[in-house]
């Protein structure tokens, strides 16, 4: 077998892939169009938390009283707060340079189409095009920010995230069309530095892959702070105006006109299939993803895929590991198939949200008898001492046997935490366990063990 692997995209799925793949001594060749890092590096995962940084930072300076200090009213930096976003992200680029660097995976700068053979066509910068051929070709092109039928982003009045991260001024006003992880994320943060945001979402709830109980709970909490939030309303009409947009929304109760400088569509993504030659090879889709098996094995042999092209969670860590254990098939080794039931997801406002497994409602759905256990943040002494006392931890428990299927966190530190009930999951850790398990005092990770207990009538401090 010839040890030759082709990875088109340099994203968190494709330069990881490469990675692996050099590890295990292949030939890598990685080919990507932008930046390495993908979206999540440069236009997502890590450009928006710095944002969300400085929004913290910001809250945590307009309540420095309660802190004990005394300051004068802080001014927002608007062109300073994205200019440190891009230079992290800027910063991380150069550092996947270095990993390919470090590994020896040649970094082909241009645009990747499969041809039949199968081979790889690239178009270069200059316009020239060069033919690549490897017995192991691994799709990782990720995704774009999805468009409505009526609502197209235009990157100036309609925008996506990428044009949200880099706006030139702060706006006074902006609509936010979805209140999914992205919608949510930026509505925290351009409200928090004193836009006037409206949130708008088709479904009855903020987050609406979330447990339901947190989703309304963090809908209570951001409306306390002033947030405009609409669900179960549709954007039937957007009008560009000279001041900006005009939206009109069906409510469940009425009619209504939203004026804004500019509006954030922020509904999903849609899979970057289109233009890669992927019908002209012979490679399966189903609406609009990839067909892959468990080790993500196109229709098509020598042809693999991962991340946001396929039907499985777009989430950066889902792409990764879909791109070691794709890679680790390849080399014959006997890698486990991805568990996509633990799969964490991390929304990261203030209070963060995270959570893991089945939703109340979901785990009911499926027929089983479940204990519910909950801890509030007020209970907890360190989120009274740093102040964040916001949300609780909620974890749901098979009554039968007592195994975790589901893990809601709302509160400081929430996408931090999840990560030891995504452990207790996988190594099918009880409540039992859970709750008889030494936590450090004080900490927040101490509610983990207090919700365990509480789910079985045994919580200390509630």
């Amino acid at each position: 077998m010839e040890k030759h692997v082709i990875v088109i995209g340099g994203g968190p799925g494709g330069y990881v892939a490469a990675i692996r793949a050099s590890q295990l001594g292949f030939k890598t060749q990685l080919i990507e169009r932008e930046q390495l890092g993908g979206v999540c590096l440069n236009w997502g995962c890590i450009p928006t938390k710095a944002l969300l940084k400085s929004a913290e930072v910001l809250e945590y300076l307009l309540n420095a009283e309660s802190y004990g200090f005394r300051i004068g009213e802080p001014h927002v930096d608007f062109s300073g707060i994205i200019a440190r976003s891009r230079s992290i992200a800027e910063k991380m680029s150069r550092g996947i340079d270095f990993l390919m660097r470090k590994n020896k995976i040649e970094v082909i700068k241009g645009t990747a189409r499969l041809v039949p053979g199968p081979k790889v066509e690239v178009t270069l910068p200059d316009g020239s095009r060069t033919l690549l051929e490897a017995p192991h070709i691994i799709l990782a092109t990720g995704g774009r920010p999805a468009n409505l039928p009526h609502i197209q982003i235009d990157g100036r009045l309609v925008i996506g995230y990428r044009e949200a991260m880099t706006l030139p001024k702060q706006p006074n006003t902006l609509l936010v069309i979805g209140a999914g992880a992205i919608g949510v994320e930026f509505s925290y943060f351009y409200h928090t530095l004193g836009t006037k945001v409206t949130l708008v979402e088709a479904l009855p709830h903020i987050l609406p892959r979330e447990d339901e109980e947190i989703s309304r709970e963090l809908e209570k909490i951001y409306r306390k702070k002033g947030l405009t939030i609409l669900t179960s309303t549709q954007v039937t009409e957007l009008q560009k105006t000279k001041k900006g947009i005009k939206a009109t929304l069906q409510t469940p109760k009425e009619l209504l006109q939203v004026e804004a400088e500019v509006a954030l569509l922020a509904v999903g993504i849609t899979p970057n299939t289109d233009g890669i030659g992927l019908e002209e090879v012979g490679i399966k889709l189903e609406r609009g993803r990839v067909v892959v098996d468990e080790f993500y094995r196109t229709t098509q042999p020598g042809i693999y895929a991962i991340g946001d092209i396929l039907p499985t969670p777009a989430l950066a860590h889902v792409a990764s590991l879909e791109g070691i254990i794709c890679v680790e098939k390849i080399a014959g080794l006997d890698p486990e198939p991805l568990d996509y039931s633990i799969v964490p997801s991390c929304t990261y406002c203030q209070p963060e949200v995270a959570s893991m497994g089945l939703t109340e409602k979901a785990a009911r759905e499926k027929g089983y008898n479940i204990q519910v256990g909950k801890f509030p943040y007020t209970a907890s002494g360190k989120a009274s001492a740093s102040g964040k006392t916001e949300g609780f931890v909620k974890l749901i428990f098979d009554a039968q046997y007592g195994e975790l299927l589901g893990a809601h966190i709302l509160g400081a530190n929430a996408t931090e935490m999840i990560g030891e009930l995504v452990t207790a999951r996988r190594l099918e850790t009880t409540g039992h366990i859970l709750s008889k398990t030494i936590h450090p005092h004080p900490t927040l990770s101490e509610a983990i063990m207090e919700a365990a207990a509480a789910a079985y009538g045994e919580a200390i401090h509630i």
